[in-house]
């Protein structure tokens, strides 16, 4: 990397991922020079698009998956608090953002929604009760309800106990400081302030190769789709942000950590709700529990959504199959992506992960009405002439070796790949995905400008005020960085109107 103090930065893709990080180098150096390409001629249309993903705020707050039943029947919630907290990370880099008005409108991307977990069957009734206790128990969860009796939960989920037998053994948790997230909006707000601070964007331009330099930066070969002409850019820091697409450009780029990891991707479908009466009656996301022998990414959930301020209701998600790793990808992505070097990853993956596969083949031969069986599971009253399909975004589930896993083993987070030199990092994996994009990019500051992170700390601490400390250990501080991101980003307000 050059010795200068100005530096080139080029960020590939335009989603949620690199408009964070652009974001966040634009407030520590101002005086950077930052270019994005994007293959597509917008910002945030691949799987930032608010209809390419659920919305959540990936919070932990009832998604079951995050907290495991241990053998003794108690239930480990780590993993839980340590989503929760990078969650409250990207609130608080969120508000710092709206109080220096560099973005001046939260309700267009941000809105408070109830959070709930909903379990029917007399074991795993038993399974949430156990799980209220930990979490409740915890400053991060502690205004978590529980209930199983049918009259609380008709207040709570009317819509979803319409006709149901009194007799089923259900329970639910609910937590009012949830959001629903517009991942879209939200980028596309970044990408403007980001614009007006002198950021180039090249859109309809994608990356076609990048290689060393010999002073140990990047040369970047761009095509033009627009010109049909191909340009080389060079930069000292490069940032792989583009998805699906990462995984190709990661191999390209020829570094040793990115040798040995594939990807397999997995294609989305959600049924929207067409009857705004049926809408009205549900204002939350409830989440259910996966089915046994179904994968993480298969968790049930029925979402109130707001999209271009209109309130929407979503129900999913259900798998799909696709060989691109893009929705505007190519149908040779995933035979491309095997390499020498991951050949037998690949192929370990397949015999270890046989059940995905036969989940996937059965998802993808379900009728409508096949997918309608299961959202009567939350919805006994819901009728097929309410509800059309939505495609979803690609998500490519990473897979390397592990020592707990061994070969081949499918990844379902996030994963983050950086040059030994801080030169070149690259994102990989889905969710909790958008969620984390602050902590994720600061974590990618943290590995790659090593030499900067002692003069640029007091000015990250501005930003995230509990940058380095743990809020489930400091109560104090998350109440009160919970009073001013609430504030800053009108939740409090807005709850008191949608309650």
């Amino acid at each position: 990397m050059s010795n200068g103090e100005t530096k080139e930065v080029i960020l590939i893709g335009a989603g949620i991922m690199s408009a964070t990080l652009g974001s966040l180098l634009k407030e520590l150096v101002p005086d950077w020079k930052i270019k994005v390409f994007e293959k597509l001629d917008k910002t945030g249309e691949e799987s930032s698009n608010e209809w390419n993903n659920a919305g959540t705020g990936h919070a932990a707050l009832c998604e079951l998956n995050y907290t495991k039943e241990n053998p003794d029947g108690s239930v480990d919630i780590k993993k839980a608090i340590n989503i929760n907290e990078q969650f409250q990370v990207s609130k608080q880099f969120w508000a710092y953002l709206v109080d220096s008005q560099l973005i001046r409108r939260p309700q267009e991307f941000i809105m408070p929604l109830p959070h709930m977990s909903l379990v029917q069957g007399q074991k795993n009734v038993e399974f949430l009760k156990r799980r209220h206790e930990a979490m409740s128990s915890n400053p991060l969860f502690a205004s978590m309800e529980y209930a199983t009796d049918h009259e609380t939960l008709k207040k709570w989920i009317p819509l979803i106990m319409e006709n149901r037998a009194t007799t089923d053994a259900i329970a639910a948790t609910k937590i009012d400081s949830g959001t629903d997230v517009n991942f879209g909006a939200l980028t596309r707000l970044l990408f403007q302030q980001l614009e007006s601070q002198g950021v180039e964007m090249h859109y309809q331009h994608s990356v076609d190769d990048l290689k060393r330099t010999r002073d140990g930066g990047w040369e970047v070969k761009v095509r033009d789709h627009a010109g049909g002409n191909l340009e080389n850019h060079k930069a000292d820091f490069v940032f792989i942000g583009c998805g699906g697409g990462s995984l190709h450009l990661l191999q390209k780029s020829g570094i040793p950590e990115g040798k040995g990891i594939g990807g397999f991707p997995v294609s989305g479908i959600f049924m929207s709700c067409t009857n705004q009466e049926i809408v009205e009656q549900h204002h939350a996301k409830v989440y259910g529990k996966a089915p046994v022998g179904a994968p993480p990414m298969s968790v049930p959930h029925l979402d109130t959504r707001y999209i271009n301020n209109k309130k929407s209701l979503l129900f999913g998600p259900f798998a799909g199959f696709s060989p691109k790793f893009l929705k505007n990808g190519s149908m040779f992505d995933l035979i491309t992506s095997v390499k020498p070097s991951n050949v037998l990853t690949m192929l370990s993956a397949g015999v270890k992960e046989m059940g995905l596969t036969k989940y996937l083949i059965e998802q993808v031969l379900q009728s409508k009405e096949k997918r309608m069986e299961q959202l009567r599971e939350f919805v006994p009253n819901a009728k097929s002439e309410d509800w059309e399909l939505v495609i979803a975004g690609q998500r490519v589930q990473v897979i390397k070796d592990t020592e707990e896993g061994g070969k081949g083993t499918l990844q379902f987070g996030t994963e983050v790949v950086t040059a030994g030199d801080g030169s070149i990092a690259a994102l990989l994996g889905a969710s909790p995905g958008a969620s984390t994009a602050v902590p994720v990019m600061l974590d990618i500051i943290e590995r790659c400008f090593p030499e900067n992170i002692k003069e640029w700390e007091p000015k990250i601490k501005e930003m995230v005020p509990s940058y380095g400390l743990s809020l489930s250990e400091n109560p104090e501080l998350l109440q009160k960085v919970n009073q001013t991101t609430d504030r800053a980003l009108g939740l409090d307000q807005n709850k008191a109107i949608h309650n």
